[in-house]
């Protein structure tokens, strides 16, 4: 019940705004169901070969009898069936060119009103090796890379050892995509992207996104999307764009699973196990995985800063090192549950959860000299966090389909709760030169954090007979955060409130939004555009404490952000394609970010959010070559406002990380991927990319004015042997990377994986090792610090070796649809780990 009062709390928060705003998604309901059928016309069918053998991923040319020009372009899908919907009235014909098998031509295929739909009788297609048809056995495999008007598409099956790994594998190997050893995801050099999982935000960042994504097998994945430009369908938040995970839609009548089990040992042991099920009878059907990881990863990390005079002589230097051993232990679940009430409607129920236990021991050894190298003291810090952080979701959703030609309508109501507590305790020594105790001291903090989101989302799509699309739709989302720091320092076994860094922090937040969006073709060109209206209104409330003022604020901005789309054709089939985009993005701050607390790493480091925080504005432009599915070019221009990055004060002798605002921010990249099948057994992926990035901005004392140009470089073989052997060697190569304040050092990866399927290829084992040379080293320089030089070095448990075994099992039907929930997308990825 409480999700249906979800409006109702809302409008205690903002009644005018929300009662219209609840109006307008009423008016859209109504106006849908008001709608009349439009008339379109349809051409389906079924590819198989000359034993009846379905044949996946056909390409399908749909021409105009009379000039034989490209009508409609569709790919066979795992069951070989094909259906070219939206066609005018008019004579059209069937085409097949296809590299391995002999060309195809129907006859004439006549649509009109007396025969909307045409059922063609399945299409025997005969290889072009028939000779030898019984001796050579012919796979059709998707290609690595696709591209569409508003996205890329990297297909999961196109890597032979995906069944082998998980999701954060084939992320790694996805064409512009960089993942640090943070687990810090960055898009064609750009940070702040949002992660979907079929098109649901995965609502975590950092080690927690990375934690999840590894529990995640990539068998039970169908391809990911990389969007740098969402369309206008998708909240406005993340500058650097859209990564969608789409998982498989399994296709077994009763029961079925996937099962995947992964031992890792490198200088620390894991293992990750993991089960994907489905199950459809009737009119229900269930479906969800559930995964469990047990992890140990360590941290080497190296510290060192130079504190000069005014005049740049050096005053002290100061080095670090901090052995970090953490246990981790996480829990995540997705289950779902449709009812198909009629052949048009579909009513859906989903339930989400993680549960992560996190528990970090930190032994720190520091050293404070003079400028000749002379001891003045050192510290020793012995640090335990204890973490526990909890997620819960439910979602609500109605979908309705108003005719068979697409016209439709859908619904998601949402809930998400998360509950994060932390304890801390610091123990520190300081020693002086002759190793005597000068003085200790603990400190002592509990910081729990709730966090509550809420969310109504509707969307409508109009198909017209021309092939034009036009969709609309409404969503309101409120947001409420609660944040205890309640720190106390321990003299003498006797607590003491340390008010100075101890508080209380509140922050609500509602927006609105509305959008519309329309595409269509004509002849060589295809457009597609939109336009996204959203409002926000937030109310930050620091509670403050008998040493701090409380303090408020409160902001409303409402803004406009564009989508515009252009292909063009330069061939008559489509062999060669320019397309240019265009769009406007924003960032808002992670809830956590805003939250003014200050959290001590040790003596001399500590973390604090920013509560003055402004939203962060992009514009993203690109321009592409695309020749076939073989090659593609893109060149990239992308600035930004208020940019949101991490930022590094020091304040005599104190290191403070918080992030800040960016005054301006410029990206520039040129990139091309080249995908080759060199024989029959190996084929190659290689991505190259060229960014050039500038900052410029006011930033506490110094003035930010830092640029850089870096190349990455990625190379992905795959290689297919007789009898189920296959195998993959994979690398990346970057040079420095300079990101506002900081540089981050090249570093390098080799990775290789050999894997044989089993058990009538129900079943896969695989033995890979990763970062084989531990060359991926995270290395770095910080710059514009007053009067301060500063670098660091983490070494990670990079490089291991892992033995991964899956099973599934299933039987093939003709499934009904599912539907992909997506009501919370742009909060729920506003949730830091």
């Amino acid at each position: 019940m409480w999700l249906f009062l979800c409006p109702i709390i809302i409008n205690q928060q903002q009644s005018t705004m929300t009662k219209t705003s609840l109006i307008i998604a009423t008016f859209l309901l109504l106006f849908a169901t008001k709608v009349s059928a439009q008339n379109g016309f349809s051409i389906t069918g079924k590819i198989t070969d000359k034993d009846t053998r379905a044949l996946p991923s056909i390409q399908i040319t749909i021409t105009n009898a009379i000039d034989n020009s490209v009508a409609k372009i569709e790919i066979t899908d795992a069951d070989g069936n094909f259906s070219i919907q939206n066609l005018k009235v008019g004579n059209y014909k069937v085409v097949i060119d296809d590299m391995e098998y002999s060309p195809y031509q129907s006859e004439t295929i006549s649509l009109d009103a007396a025969n909307p739909l045409a059922k063609l009788a399945p299409i025997l297609l005969t290889s072009k090796s028939a000779t030898n048809l019984n001796e050579v056995v012919v796979t059709k495999k998707k290609p690595f890379v696709e591209n569409k008007i508003d996205r890329t598409v990297v297909n999961v099956d196109a890597f032979i050892t995906a069944a082998g790994g998980d999701a954060m594998d084939v992320l790694e190997k996805s064409p512009g995509i960089i993942v640090d050893q943070n687990g810090t995801i960055t898009f064609k050099g750009k940070s702040g992207v949002q992660v979907f999982i079929d098109d649901k935000p995965t609502y975590l960042s950092g080690a927690e996104l990375e934690a999840y994504l590894r529990s995640l097998p990539a068998s039970t994945l169908d391809k990911i999307e990389l969007i740098t430009n969402p369309p206008a369908k998708y909240d406005a938040a993340g500058g650097a764009g859209i990564i969608n995970i789409v998982s498989k839609r399994t296709k077994s009548r009763g029961f079925n699973a996937n099962l995947t089990s992964r031992f890792s040992q490198g200088k620390r042991s894991g293992n990750r196990q993991g089960i994907n099920f489905n199950y459809m009878e009737d009119k229900i059907r269930v479906f969800g995985n559930v995964g469990y990881a047990q992890q140990n990863p360590i941290n080497d990390l190296f510290i060192f800063r130079k504190f000069k005079n005014n005049d740049g002589s050096t005053n002290s230097l100061f080095y670090q090192n901090s052995f970090i051993d953490t246990k981790v232990k996480s829990t995540n679940a997705r289950v779902g549950m449709d009812y198909y009430a009629s052949d048009k409607t579909t009513i859906g129920f989903g339930l989400t959860g993680v549960l992560r236990s996190n528990n970090q021991f930190s032994d720190v050894r520091s050293e404070v000299t003079d400028a000749n190298l002379v001891l003045d003291s050192s510290i020793v810090a012995n640090n335990l966090n204890k973490q526990k952080f909890k997620n819960g979701g439910i979602n609500f959703n109605l979908r309705h389909e108003l005719d068979s030609l697409g016209q439709r309508i859908t619904m998601d109501l949402d809930y998400l709760k998360y509950d994060t507590s932390s304890k801390q305790l610091f123990n520190n020594f300081v020693y002086q030169p002759d190793n005597s105790l000068s003085s200790q001291d603990q400190l002592k903090g509990f910081l729990p954090s709730d966090l509550d989101i809420y969310a109504l989302k509707t969307d409508y799509t109009l198909p017209f007979k021309n092939g034009s699309t036009f969709e609309t739709g409404y969503k309101v989302s409120y947001t409420k955060t609660d944040n205890i720091a309640d720190y106390r320092d321990v003299v003498n076994g006797v607590e003491i409130p340390n008010y100075a860094t101890s508080n209380h922090f509140k922050y609500d937040e509602i927006i609105n939004a509305a959008y519309v969006n329309f595409n269509t073709n004509y002849k060589r060109f295809g457009f597609q555009t939109g336009l996204r209206l959203e409002n926000t209104e937030s109310r930050g409330n620091q509670l403050g404490n008998i040493e701090q003022a409380p303090s408020k604020f409160k902001r409303n901005y409402t803004n406009l952000f564009p989508t515009v789309y252009v292909e063009y054709k330069l061939d008559s089939i489509g062999n060669n394609q320019l397309v240019a985009n265009y769009g406007r993005r924003i960032n808002r701050p992670y809830f956590q970010d805003l939250n003014p607390f200050i959290s001590p790493l040790d003596k001399f480091t500590f973390y604090s959010g920013n509560p003055f925080l402004n939203p962060s504005f992009a514009n993203n432009y690109e321009l592409s070559y695309r020749y076939k599915g073989i090659f593609s070019t893109t060149l990239s221009y992308g600035s930004s406002k208020d940019d949101i990055n991490e930022t590094i004060e020091i304040n005599d002798g104190i290191y403070y990380s918080r992030p800040g605002n960016i005054g301006k921010s410029e990206f520039f990249s040129i990139n091309a991927n080249l995908q080759l099948t060199l024989t029959q057994w190996w084929s190659a992926n290689a991505y190259n990319e060229l960014t050039h990035s500038k900052f410029k901005s006011q930033l506490y004392t110094e003035e930010l004015n830092s640029s850089g140009t870096f190349w990455f470089f990625s190379m992905n073989n795959s290689f297919k042997f007789n009898k189920g052997w296959s195998a993959e060697l994979s690398g990346t190569y970057q040079t420095d990377i300079v990101s506002a304040q900081f540089v981050l050092l090249s570093r390098s990866n080799i990775n290789f994986g050999i894997q044989k399927k089993l058990l009538k290829d129900k079943a896969t084992i695989k033995l890979s090792a990763n970062d084989i040379f531990y060359s991926n080293m995270n290395n770095g320089i910080i710059k514009n610090l007053q009067n301060t030089e500063a670098n660091w070095t983490n070494k990670l448990d990079s490089r291991f070796v892992a033995m991964t075994f899956t099973y599934g099992f299933g039987k093939s039907f003709a499934p009904k649809k599912q539907y992909n929930s997506n009501g919370a997308e742009n909060e729920m990825n506003r949730v830091k780990g």
